[in-house]
């Protein structure tokens, strides 16, 4: 007997299909009422999340009438939530320069900055981020995914400038950027 190659292709993704679905839930265990003065049946209710992860409590940075002799420096505390059962995450951090480079920019030239994390709040220093680059996996201490209940936050950014960058700059001229942090749970 000749089975042709679509209906062979079929039998298996239906085979696929089935395969996942037995081994992808739990069995329900339903029970109907039977009929008499009152009825009674039971379901059985099943529920889950995918993995999850936020970022909040971020704030802009301004480095203002900065002395150009003195590396700048800017850290703030942030609320890094994840919902996995470690609560890992990674962050990836990307400019808006060219290739996603961590710059700033004043239509006529640009200033290199820096970027690095911490895995814990008040903190001046930490690892430094590579743009597009993934972290290493770190842990959050949030309960909630604001940290609007429990630690007030559960990270540290911090941004930079070196003295030779700033002493580039042209006075009395702005010189902006965005930085993009992603979060992944782990």
């Amino acid at each position: 007997m000749s089975v042709s190659k679509s209906k062979l292709m079929a039998l298996a993704l239906a085979s696929v299909v089935v395969s996942g679905l037995m081994h992808s839930a739990p069995a329900m265990a339903a029970s109907q009422g039977t009929v008499g003065p009152t009825s009674s049946g039971s379901v059985s209710i099943s529920a889950s999340v995918p993995n999850r992860a936020r970022i909040s409590g971020l704030s802009d940075i301004t480095f203002l009438n900065q002395d150009p002799t003195v590396p700048a420096s800017g850290a703030q505390n942030v609320c890094i939530w994840s919902n996995t059962a470690t609560k890992a995450y990674t962050i990836t951090a990307s400019g808006n320069g060219t290739a996603n480079a961590f710059t700033l920019n004043n239509g006529s030239s640009t200033v290199p900055y820096s970027v690095a994390w911490a895995s814990s709040i008040n903190q001046t220093t930490g690892t430094t981020l590579t743009s597009g680059t993934a972290s290493a996996s770190l842990i959050s201490t949030a309960t909630n995914q604001t940290c609007a209940s429990g630690p007030a936050a559960s990270a540290s950014l911090i941004v930079g400038i070196s003295a030779s960058d700033l002493g580039t700059m042209s006075a009395g001229s702005n010189y902006l950027g965005t930085l993009t942090l992603l979060i992944t749970p782990q």
